[in-house]
């Protein structure tokens, strides 16, 4: 199962009736905005006790394609590190 960015809302709006579901979501918007450009410019975005996104650089190389066999060269390009904190490790692994 997912969820996706409106159940989030949704579920923030009935925990905070005084505020409103459009403030709500434009603040979540400016979090994964935030998120985004930080990321973008190479920086390492850390929410202490929560998780923490880092950008690592994949270096170019030779792939071969499993269809053709045809070897192809992947360029050099950047992708996201993405650790939990050692309390939410626990929380999720524990025993319901």
């Amino acid at each position: 199962m997912s969820v996706s960015k409106q159940e989030i809302i949704n579920k923030l709006s009935s925990n905070f009736p005084n505020l409103y579901k459009k403030d709500i979501s434009r603040l979540f918007n400016i979090f994964l905005f935030e998120i985004t450009k930080a990321l973008v410019e190479g920086e390492r975005v850390e929410l202490r006790d929560v998780m923490m996104f880092e950008t690592r650089k994949q270096k170019k190389r030779i792939s071969l394609n499993p269809k053709t066999l045809e070897k192809v060269e992947v360029p050099e390009k950047r992708s996201i590190l993405f650790k939990c904190s050692k309390e939410w490790k626990k929380k999720i692994n524990e025993e319901k």
